[in-house]
């Protein structure tokens, strides 16, 4: 690298041109700031820049020998004194009100002093805005103190117009700083905004909003009271206890949608600033953001980010709420749908009370189920399907008690969110459980409520408005299949049935003993026939014949067993079927059947009775073969000479 000279150093000039062309722009925004000037609109508020530029001009001249014990005053355009160094006399009211008048500096003496007063214009137009004097001792020249006093004036006006620049620059800069903060908040506004409406999930809408408070105010405390049933894992989410604190903030912006505010001290006695906004959509208010700021952070275009923030969040939290209930709705349709064909899919009572109780427990993933009815005959709720022990089939509990008692009552839903807190009454299935939470619904079947589905929780608040609802629409679905079921089954019932004894029909205990043959080892079959019955029909009319049998068969009724059954055979002849009974103790039970219709029966009759019995060491076993043999021994009571009974 080539050596440089010391004498021939190379720096970089700015040419003249260059320079000129910087002062000349320097001076054009000098000239601009000196132009800038007051009017006599601005009187009003220019008086504490009059008493500042004193205060200034003061400062200044302190440091200059005093002259001769002057005392300075300054008064406004209307000549009231504003700032003086002694108590104004009157000859110095007179002198300042002489200087207004004429426009001109005015000079008055009495006694051994001078007051001098020259009026201050402005600058372009020269109106007069301040007036500027002194008390001077006698023996001063007159004409030097003159001009001393107007170039103090001048110096004045310099002072005080240097304050109303410095003013001005700064209202720029304030200006220029709200504008860029006004940009800013904007520009925090347009991102919450394009964020939120991105959104379709509520979780994700309420945590974005809690990151930009807290971006722009760090100090902030933030919690978000929500009205209605919302689970939320943010601990800022809380619910808005609406019972009891009317006069509390949050409640109140709730109740009337629109933002509040008011002052607090903490316990330093450092102010604070509580605001309430309320979460609003098109459709209403779903909560409240509680917002508590140190008061030094909160500007007027602050709480309106705030309110702009929280009406964004509350369309974009409303069209996520409508989404999600959207989905809600059509898996919600899927489901009915599913389970109303799986439910009809059974036509048996029990299956369909045990699938509804399985399926319920799934669908809202309760941890009890108890499915009652109203048992007819007796008003009282009958247990029909639960997977609590001690809530077993065919329990009964008074038509009054308990949750069951209630929806009966009122025949309205219920939704329960902590039972011990609840106190009003007592409930087996929540007390057997340890449950907290509750929903039950009446259960509805042809238009008239036939009981109630309950479904329960150990943890409080465990069910939402949403399992509420849905359990309500399911509710009448399962009545419905309920209803279906027991149609069906009362079908069966009837065509299963003899319609005037209430016996089973022939067909019916055909099969009943086929199957019993299938899986027992024997059993016994009595074949039953009223004496003479043609003769009683002739004799007291069919009417009467009817009863008559009416009778025999309530006597076979009350004499057998629960798990025998009793069939008319056709006509006046009857069979029972004894499972696992050998023929001896058929024979017990035929000759009981026997004496009780000789008995009790009006007008008095008898009956014949031929029992037989299969083994399973038979050659050959069937339905046919044994009533063939029951029928011959009826044949051989009949032959020596009725109202007896013989074994085949």
């Amino acid at each position: 690298m080539a050596k440089q000279s010391r004498d021939d150093p190379k720096i970089d000039t700015i040419p003249n041109s260059s320079l000129s062309m910087l002062f000349e722009e320097a001076s054009e925004h000098m000239s601009w700031l000196e132009q800038l000037d007051i009017t006599e609109h601005d009187y009003s508020y220019i008086e504490s820049f009059i008493q500042k530029g004193y205060v200034d001009w003061k400062q200044e001249v302190s440091v200059l020998p005093e002259l001769g014990g002057a005392q300075w005053f300054v008064a406004n355009h209307a000549g009231t004194i504003l700032e003086a160094d002694m108590p104004i006399p009157p000859l110095a009211a007179e002198t300042i009100a002489a200087s207004i008048e004429s426009l001109d500096c005015v000079m008055r003496s009495i006694e051994r002093s001078s007051c001098i007063a020259v009026p201050v214009f402005t600058r372009t137009k020269g109106q007069l805005f301040s007036v500027f004097g002194c008390m001077l001792d006698d023996g001063l020249d007159a004409a030097a103190s003159i001009i001393l006093i107007k170039t103090n004036a001048h110096y004045f006006r310099a002072c005080f117009y240097k304050r109303f620049e410095n003013w001005f620059v700064l209202d720029l800069l304030n200006i220029q700083k709200q504008a860029k903060r006004e940009e800013h908040r904007r520009s925090i506004l347009f991102q919450v905004v394009q964020k939120l409406h991105g959104k379709i999930d509520v979780d994700s809408i309420l945590s974005e909003v809690f990151e930009r408070i807290a971006g722009m105010y760090p100090d902030a405390k933030v919690e978000l009271l929500m009205s209605q049933d919302h689970l939320s894992r943010d601990p800022r989410v809380k619910s808005l206890l609406l019972h009891g604190e009317q006069e509390h903030v949050c409640v109140r912006a709730f109740m009337e949608g629109r933002m509040l505010r008011r002052e607090l001290e903490g316990a330093e006695g450092e102010p604070y600033l509580e605001i309430a906004v309320p979460l609003i959509g098109k459709q209403g208010v779903y909560g409240v953001f509680h917002l508590l700021l140190p008061r030094d952070q909160v500007e007027e275009v602050d709480l309106q980010l705030i309110g702009m923030l929280a009406d964004t969040a509350g369309t974009a939290f409303e069209n996520a709420k409508l989404y999600e209930q959207s989905n809600l709705l059509i898996s919600e349709l899927r489901l009915i749908n599913e389970l109303t064909k799986r439910l009809n899919q059974s036509l048996r009572p029990k299956e369909v009370f045990k699938f509804a109780t399985e399926e319920l427990m799934s669908i809202f993933k309760a941890e009890y189920c108890c499915i009652s009815q109203i048992a007819k005959e007796n008003e009282y709720f009958e247990i029909m399907s639960s997977n609590v022990p001690s809530l077993s089939q065919k329990e009964f509990f008074p038509k009054d008690y308990g949750f069951s008692g209630l929806v009966y009552s009122t025949q309205e839903p219920i939704i329960l969110s902590d039972y011990k807190a609840f106190g009003k009454f007592s409930s087996k299935l929540m007390e057997d459980t340890g449950s907290r939470s509750l929903i039950a619904a009446p259960l509805v079947v042809r238009g008239e409520l036939n009981g109630v589905i309950m479904l329960s929780h150990r943890e409080e608040r465990f069910f939402s408005y949403e399992n509420y609802k849905l359990l309500q629409v399911l509710a009448s679905h399962i009545g419905l299949a309920i209803a279906n079921a027991s149609l069906h089954a009362e079908v069966r019932r009837m065509a299963n049935r003899d319609m005037l004894t209430g016996l089973y029909a022939r067909h019916y205990l055909d099969d009943t003993i086929q199957e019993f043959q299938k899986k027992d080892t024997n059993g016994s079959l009595i074949v039953v026939d009223i004496d003479q019955f043609k003769g009683i029909n002739d004799t007291y009319g069919h009417q009467t014949g009817d009863q008559i049998l009416k009778q025999v068969c309530s006597i076979i009724k009350s004499t057998i067993r629960k798990t025998d059954v009793a069939a008319r055979w056709g006509g006046e002849e009857l069979a029972l079927y004894l499972p696992g009974a050998s023929i001896e103790h058929g024979h017990q039970i035929a000759e009981m059947i026997r004496l009780r219709v000789e008995q009790e029966t009006e007008p008095r009759v008898t009956v014949s009775c031929g029992i037989a019995e299969w083994n399973r060491d038979d050659e050959k076993i069937s339905v046919e073969s044994l009533f063939y043999q029951a029928d011959m021994a009826l044949y051989k009571a009949k032959n020596n000479g009725r109202n007896q009974t013989q074994m085949g």
